[in-house]
């Protein structure tokens, strides 16, 4: 015998958005925590992974979507490769950090969506990152103008990082990885 736990129409409708959007199943997640256990940002999140997972299932709709877990999440995949259930939360926290974004909820941690944008511009833009420009860029628009000056003659003189752009041979293919991306999540909506 199982005791289900009462949800409202918003709760249920707020889980099935979750499953939908991150392809999972959050029946699967029996809370054993090995997600938690193994999340190399877990100290610094309000919630671990495996809360943040049992939120969800619960419809808490606020509690996680405007929780910092899932915007510090750093989708590495550890809590995902470690789920004995082989449910994904690394791929949760990418849904939830969508449906967050499309519902106009603003991340607690103000610098992640500036991050995320300047580093895909990047991408975008290069086919891969240019770390002087996106660094540049970030410290700028973060306000954190001298945060890296220390650190970067020694990286540029160990040959870590370059001034220059990277050569855009590969930025075409990329460029068409994002236009069929975005004619995905059209399909979405």
């Amino acid at each position: 015998m199982s005791l289900q736990l009462p949800l409202g129409e918003s709760g249920t409708s707020f889980l099935r958005e979750v499953e939908r959007q991150s392809g999972q199943h959050l029946a699967r997640c029996y809370q054993c925590g090995k997600c938690s256990a193994g999340c190399p940002i877990a100290f610094e999140m309000d919630y671990p992974p495996h809360q943040i997972i049992r939120g969800a299932q619960m419809g808490m709709r606020d509690l996680v979507l405007t929780s910092r877990t899932i915007w510090l999440c750093a989708a590495c995949e550890t809590c995902s490769t470690r789920c004995p259930q082989d449910v994904d939360p690394a791929g949760v926290m990418d849904a939830l950090r969508r449906i967050a974004y499309t519902e106009g909820i603003r991340s607690p941690e103000r610098d992640v969506p500036l991050f995320h944008r300047l580093f895909l511009g990047s991408v975008r833009q290069f086919g891969r990152v240019f770390e002087v420009g996106m660094i540049a860029f970030y410290n700028l628009f973060s306000g954190h103008l001298t945060k890296d000056l220390i650190m970067a003659p020694k990286l540029l003189l160990k040959g870590k990082l370059s001034v220059l752009p990277p050569s855009r041979r590969h930025a075409r293919g990329v460029k068409e990885m994002f236009a069929r991306a975005e004619a995905l999540e059209g399909e979405l909506k």
